[in-house]
């Protein structure tokens, strides 16, 4: 039960039994309900071939999960059916049912690379659990298959005991499954120390062993080596907690956590914080009241533990209810008879979402505690009466459900109070009770004010009982140091919990905050295919503005705009060798259609220069049909296989591509410099990132290119540099290959001079590395979806209805002068969380208009980037915007100018050189030329040695984007003065140039 909503999984295969291992593994060792996931004994019909040359294809085996949901109460409101296919969806969705274990990793990219290892290891599935091959060559080839896959792992494992990461992964568990299983059939060599050191980890696991051995796995199959490390199984054993942490658990067995565990709790540190002695301790994982009275006894009848129920009322907000295990809690009668809710009542319990990005923790394992991570003090605590009554001490959850916090009535005031919560005490009738005159003694001492059922006083002197209202919340005085809202630790925020507010400092965990920012401002959502992101309507706009101004620009220069196919035929891509060699790995192929095979396989952009240059070859006969020059607004598809990171390395991309044809080189020039300066505008006047424009090295230049351009940008946070826009002049080369000739006016056949240009939605991937803080993106307002947002003070003297006309004035006078804005009339928000919600989306400017404002004629208007607040006259209030936008835009670019600067040093030495990049620096050095590759080559592996050396690390993973060592980012356009006799700084030969080198993206 999830919120009031009951989900039950099924999973199935085409080949049920033992193919459904790894996937059981997975669900035990994740803590999930037994009843929750039912593992079918019936074959899934297959849609694909898998005929003997299938082995090799994960489709030959397949896996779909389906997803049954139904109401709490026995309705289907909430009914449905939803399902997913494919082996490593389906390990996605069991791994991150409990994401504080880190199964699916901790990072975006350790997620990535689990998936990868999934995807890679089922290659397996057919050797493992399909139909045997017929045929001496397909065993081999079968076997082979087990062999290189398994020497591929023992090298992965060369620096660390898991294949991701410092901690077991679904990808440790999926392979060592897989792989043991494969290796045992195929009767496949050794696969080396390390790697039956890792089957023995996951195949020893107790939870493991447990959930496969209904499928009668022999010891020989589990391959578990004599003489590995066996002890490594311990630590696999501690995700046999189940719910530890927060999560899953049937309340049945489990480990118990230890004290270091505990002391590390987000809410015991808390309580230790405030100055709160508590005692913690831990039990068998408990999901309900009930289990806990059943498993987890009290020292004595004056203690409880608690019930927590998190409701969720679309009218009047959410609710979070902690009673005695006894309470009788009817919703019906709770919001209007108990908590007095006026108009329509409709209570629902909230789901495990909301729960999770309310009060931080997952179902099951809330208490009273987690108020402390309502930071939009948008949850109301309601408190049963009979739970302050308790002499000895309120057991409670502290976001885990193996675990317990004990507090006395006293100490919970005491907590609550200190992080400014004022609770609702209330009444709830009990199982079996009665009232007694004591009750509500206690509630009498909450916050100096009468319980809700105390008695009346009036002058009849009767003893009726009143109806329990709910109390008003006291204004604070903002001086008077009562906090607004809790301070938490973000490096204890558990990982895979998702908070309205960002739970990473950007100076903390930079990749962690990017990931925060990007989701929470509502650019970005994942997809079920690593590196390929959902762009929305937020981040989109802003592409779309750079398309607006680009296009006007383009026109210009008289470049027309068209589109081209997204396919192109393996031949085409072929053609110019040192173009698709550049591309060769990064190349997606489609191979089937159907059913069948293609005759051919056909190749997704990369880039189009192949797809149109046929048609510029047909189309260009004679000096006349030059210049040729068109641009594409598309998307490519290049296989990265480094760590995908939204906006700047994804597998999918927007971008504009300009491709010209010319007479000369001199023309074709011309056209390059001409497309770069509006990349550059493009950052600097539209993002307003300073840049550094200049030319590629031959090392860095465009595959099969003549001369690349490239505006650099600068990642302060990072320390890195990243190529912003690149332009090319393609030369002659491609001409030659494509026939792309004409007659000149003398008569004389010519090859055409070539450019091509693009610019990509890593744009806006930079703007938010170089703008954003702890609070969200900060966006230049001429790339900005909205420049101003209008936000009403409501109150009950001034209603929505009584500021709208002011607040549609002051929009209308905004929109006459071209300002993009909004007036955020929703009444289902209050002030508070408009004001965080727009300034996580980086809304440049905020208008305020309270009661106050409408009688002075007036409104405040607040500046995101720098927190500047001024009052100012409505009637001069859309020129002050105008102007005030104006000004943002400059300041932004001047500041992002002024850190890029600080970070750029000259060195003339080698012995300076890798210190300098370590500060983070870009470091202008005398280089000898782009000829010398050799030396080029020599600074990138020597800078990353001496790196590593300081760090006292021996290496990094060949596949890592983000490596220490130095590359060449241009040589600049703008050069310092090179003095007469200048050495280059590494190869000590005659310096010809000053050139820019940093870590990059």
């Amino acid at each position: 039960m999830t919120g009031g909503v009951s989900i039950a999984h099924t999973v199935a295969c085409t080949h049920p039994g033992p193919a459904l291992l790894p996937l059981r593994a997975l669900a035990a060792i994740s803590g999930l309900d037994p009843a929750a996931v039912t593992f079918s004994p019936t074959p899934l019909t297959s849609t694909k071939s898998t005929g003997p040359g299938s082995f090799g294809n994960p489709n030959g085996i397949q896996f779909r999960l389906e997803t049954a949901t139904t109401g709490a109460f026995g309705d289907d409101a909430a009914g449905g059916k939803t399902s997913v296919s494919g082996l490593a969806a389906i390990v996605r969705l069991l791994s991150t049912a409990n994401p504080t274990l880190g199964l699916y990793g901790h990072t975006d990219a350790e997620a990535s690379k689990v998936e990868g290892w999934v995807e890679a290891g089922s290659v397996l599935l057919a050797a493992a659990y399909g139909d045997v091959p017929k045929g001496v060559e397909m065993e081999g080839q079968m076997k082979r298959s087990v062999e290189e896959f398994g020497s591929s792992v023992e090298s992965a494992l060369s620096s660390s005991q898991y294949l991701v990461g410092d901690t077991v992964t679904a990808a440790d568990v999926v392979v060592a499954i897989l792989l043991a299983a494969s290796a045992t059939r195929t009767q496949a060599a050794p696969l080396g120390p390390r790697t039956d050191g890792l089957l023995h980890t996951i195949l020893t696991n107790a939870t493991i062993r447990a959930a496969m051995g209904g499928e009668n796995v022999s010891k020989k199959e589990m391959r578990v080596v004599e003489g590995v490390v066996p002890q490594l199984a311990a630590e696999m054993d501690k995700l046999s907690m189940g719910a530890a942490g927060g999560g899953g658990g049937s309340g049945k067995g489990g480990d118990i956590p230890t004290d270091a565990e505990l002391a590390a709790n987000p809410l015991v540190a808390k309580l230790a914080e405030l100055g709160i002695t508590a005692q913690t301790y831990g039990h068998v994982p408990c999901m309900t009241a009930d289990e806990l009275v059943a498993n987890v006894p009290l020292p004595s009848s004056t203690h409880s533990h608690t019930k927590n129920l998190f409701f969720k009322d679309k009218k009047h907000g959410l609710y979070l209810l902690t009673t005695t295990p006894t309470a009788v809690i009817d919703t019906k009668s709770l919001g209007k008879n108990l908590l007095k809710l006026e108009g329509k009542v409709n209570l629902r319990l909230a789901s495990e979402d909301v729960l999770m990005a309310k009060l931080g923790c997952a179902k099951g394992c809330v208490g009273p505690l987690a108020i402390a991570n309502n930071a939009e003090r948008d949850v109301t605590l309601v408190l049963d009466e009979n739970l302050l009554q308790c002499e000895g001490g309120i057991h409670s959850h502290p976001l885990r459900n193996d675990a317990s916090t004990v507090l006395t009535a006293a100490q919970l005031r005491e907590y609550l109070d200190k992080l400014g919560v004022e609770p609702v005490v209330v009444d709830f009738p009990q199982k079996g009770g009665d009232d007694g005159e004591d009750k509500g003694k206690k509630a009498e001492q909450w916050a100096g004010k009468p319980p809700a059922s105390r008695p009346k006083t009036d002058d009849s002197g009767g003893g009726k009982k009143a109806k329990p209202k709910i109390p008003k919340k006291e204004k604070k005085d903002k001086k008077d140091g009562a906090p607004k809202a809790v301070n938490k630790d973000k490096k204890q925020v558990k990982k895979g919990e998702t908070l309205l507010a960002l739970q990473w400092k950007k100076e903390e965990n930079f990749p962690m905050w990017y990931s925060d920012v990007i989701v929470l401002s509502e650019m970005i959502s994942y997809y079920d295919i690593s590196g390929c992101y959902i762009l929305r309507p937020w981040s989109y706009k802003m592409w779309e503005l750079i398309q607006e101004w680009f296009n006007a620009e383009i026109r210009k220069l008289d470049v027309e705009n068209s589109y081209f196919p997204l396919f192109v035929s393996q031949d085409r891509l072929e053609k110019e060798k040192d173009h698709v060699e550049g591309f060769a790995p990064e190349v997606a192929w489609v191979t089937k259609s159907g059913d069948g095979d293609l005759n051919k396989p056909i190749a997704v952009r990369p880039t189009s220069e192949t797809i149109m240059y046929p048609a510029f070859s047909d189309w260009i006969k004679s000096h006349r049909d030059l210049p040729l020059k068109l641009n594409q607004w598309s998307n490519v598809v290049r296989w990265e296989f480094k760590d995908p990171t939204p906006f700047l390395r994804t597998r999918e991309f927007l971008w504009q591509e300009g491709h010209t044809a010319h007479e000369s080189h001199a023309d074709a020039d011309v056209m390059v410099m001409q497309a770069l300066d509006l990349y550059r505008q493009v950052y600097e006047d539209l993002l307003a990132i300073p840049v550094i424009p200049g030319y590629k090295t031959e090392k860095e230049k465009f595959a099969g290119g003549h001369q690349t351009t490239t505006v650099e940008a600068y990642i302060p946070m990072s320390g890195r540099a990243i190529q912003g826009a690149t332009s090319h002049n393609l030369g002659q080369n491609f001409g030659k290959m494509f026939d792309i000739t004409y007659q000149d006016a003398e008569g004389k056949s010519q090859i055409a001079w070539q450019t091509s240009w693009g610019l990509t939605t890593r744009t806006l991937g930079v703007m938010i590395m170089v703008h954003g803080d702890d609070t969200g993106l900060v966006l230049p307002p001429r790339i900005a979806p909205l420049q101003a947002v209008i936000v009403p003070i409501v109150s009950k003297k001034m209603t929505m209805a009584d500021v709208t006309p002011h607040c549609k004035e002051i929009l209308q006078s905004l929109l006459d002068v071209g300002i993009r804005a909004k007036f955020d009339d929703r009444d289902t928000y209050n002030p508070g969380w408009k004001y965080n919600h727009w300034e996580q989306k980086g809304v440049p400017v905020r208008i305020e208009v309270g009661p106050r404002d409408i009688e002075a004629k007036q409104a405040r208007m607040v500046v995101r980037s720098t927190g500047d607040k001024t009052d100012h006259a409505t009637a001069d209030l859309a020129q002050v915007v105008k102007d005030r936008l104006a000004f943002i835009q400059t300041d932004m670019l001047e500041r992002a100018r002024a850190v890029r600067d600080s970070h750029l040093v000259r060195v003339t030495e080698w012995k300076d050189f890798v210190p300098e990049i370590e500060k983070h620096n870009l470091v202008l050095t005398p280089w000898c030329g782009g000829e010398h590759q050799d030396w080029e080559e020599w600074v990138k592996e020597k800078s990353r040695e001496e790196s590593l050396a300081a760090r006292g690390e021996e290496g990094e993973d060949e596949r890592t984007a983000t490596s220490v060592a130095a590359k060449t980012l241009c040589i600049p356009f703008k050069q310092p003065d090179l003095p007469e006799g200048t050495k280059c700084f590494a190869s000590g030969l005659p310096a010809k140039c000053w050139v820019l080198w940093g870590r990059s993206y």
